[in-house]
């Protein structure tokens, strides 16, 4: 009997100090030990450095160290900042620097910086940097700096960075650069830069540089540049420049530019000079000022340093007529 009041009164004062904790979610109370800034906290305190445990965490400032908690944050909390190691079901806040590990995820507000692992999925508002690893998937609101692992897929609202590898594909809203793998595709909103492999596609809004490989097709709406192996075919909007190999065919549009008939006139050159009249014909020589095609019209100084302009004509000819 003496043993059963003993466990009692123990099992009491326990219930005493750990009942302000208990009710922390509604309180916002914490036990901290020994001091309320440091040392060991179990609750929801504000700011604290040392090892913190908290069944979910609401307004908080400030927390430096080992901090463990059993729900995600309140909507509150977007302005926390967590230094340290993050451990939970969902560890979040405003911006998270060091370890962030999430049974189920992981997540900032604003920036999230570090390893951020999630059994799910890890994300950001802001910015993601550093190694992420998520389940389902891993991205940004704004950018993805770093190695970037995703079971479906990775994805950055701005600009994507480093190396990248998602289940389904990979890209972003405005650049891409680094080595990325998607099982589908690869893709920017604007350029890519670096090497893509996509299991159907790869493809930009602007401009391609690097290495592509398409299971299906690369194309870009402006240039490609680089190397691009494709199952059926690649194309630019503009130009491609490089080595295209595709099971159809790759190329660009052509342009007036690129048609352009040979020269049979050159600058700088002597040339025969035909002057042509009623009744008779006078041939000399002279210096033509610009290159001509076969029918354009080009000017040569003769001789006596007169300027004439006439009509370009094969062998370095030009015929005037008066």
């Amino acid at each position: 009997m003496a043993d059963l009041a003993r466990r009692s009164r123990l099992l009491a004062l326990v219930l005493i100090f750990l009942g302000p904790v208990l009710a922390g979610g509604l309180a916002a109370q914490s036990l901290d030990i020994p001091s309320k800034t440091w040392g060991l906290s179990f609750g929801n305190s504000k700011t604290f450095t040392g090892l913190r445990f908290n069944f979910r965490d609401n307004q908080v400032r400030k927390i430096t160290g080992v901090n463990v908690t059993l729900w995600r944050p309140r909507k509150d909390n977007k302005d926390a900042v967590v230094t340290g190691l993050s451990l939970g079901l969902a560890p979040g806040g405003g911006r998270l620097i060091g370890a962030q590990l999430g049974i189920l995820g992981a997540g900032a507000e604003s920036t999230m910086i570090g390893l951020n692992v999630g059994g799910f999925g890890v994300g950001a508002g802001e910015d993601l940097i550093g190694v992420n690893i998520g389940g389902f998937g891993a991205g940004a609101g704004e950018n993805v700096t770093g190695i970037t692992l995703g079971g479906l897929g990775a994805g950055a609202g701005t600009n994507l960075f480093g190396i990248a590898i998602g289940g389904l594909g990979v890209g972003a809203g405005e650049d891409v650069t680094g080595i990325c793998i998607g099982g589908l595709g690869v893709g920017a909103g604007e350029t890519f830069k670096g090497i893509a492999i996509g299991g159907l596609g790869a493809g930009a809004g602007e401009n391609i540089t690097g290495l592509v490989i398409g299971g299906l097709g690369a194309g870009c709406g402006e240039n490609l540049k680089g190397i691009v192996l494709a199952g059926l075919g690649a194309g630019a909007g503009r130009r491609l420049t490089g080595l295209a190999i595709c099971g159809l065919a790759a190329g660009a549009p052509l342009r007036n530019a690129l048609l352009r008939p040979p020269l049979v006139v050159q600058q700088g050159h002597t040339t025969r000079l035909v002057l042509n009249g009623p009744g008779f014909s006078i041939q000399s020589e002279g210096q033509a000022l610009a290159n001509a095609s076969r029918g354009d019209r080009v000017r040569v100084k003769t001789l006596s340093g007169q300027v004439v302009s006439g009509v370009a004509q094969d062998g370095q000819q030009v015929v005037v007529a008066f």
